[in-house]
């Protein structure tokens, strides 16, 4: 498993070339990847083009804070699924005001997520104007610094493919 921050600017650059061709900005809800989307984006000279910001949403008081989510909505969600990623995403693009909205929830080790997940899942979603997309990192490895740079790296590698989709 690659554990090299740096491997994350070559997928930052297509995403922020799109972005600027596009006029479009992100917002980021980093989770278990500890704002290592956020960082792997800003790594691109001229962010402030399309970074519009984010947080790393890590606690209840944090999403409560960062998200504005009333209890209603987050009713029967489970950590680390696609339902619940996908409301942090539009959640984060819409308290932005960003064209899209990237999330990431996991569990990166190494010992399970106080909800069980297993440690090296993760789902991430990006929600945009063309829509809305899941996936989930599975990297079988209890490695935490590992587990946040593949998360990291599945969200950023996502929001690109869907940015060379719009």
């Amino acid at each position: 498993m690659d554990t090299d921050f740096a491997a994350l600017a070559p997928i930052a650059r297509g995403i922020a070339d799109k972005l600027v061709a596009l006029e479009q900005t992100v917002a980021i809800a980093d989770g278990a990847s500890g704002g290592l989307i956020s960082a792997g984006l800003l790594t691109i000279p001229g962010a402030r083009n399309y970074y519009l910001g984010g947080g790393v949403i890590y606690s209840l008081a944090g999403r409560d804070l960062l998200l504005g989510l009333e209890r209603e909505q987050l009713r029967g969600m489970k950590a680390v699924s696609e339902p619940y990623a996908l409301l942090q995403a539009r959640a984060i693009r819409t308290r932005f005001g960003a064209d899209w909205g990237v999330a990431e929830s996991g569990s990166a080790g190494p010992d399970p997520h106080p909800y069980g997940i297993e440690a090296g899942l993760c789902c991430v979603a990006v929600v945009g104007p063309n829509g809305e997309e899941t996936a989930f990192v599975r990297t079988g490895s209890t490695d935490r610094i590992g587990n946040m740079l593949a998360f990291a790296a599945g969200a950023l590698r996502l929001l690109d493919e869907s940015l060379a989709r719009a």
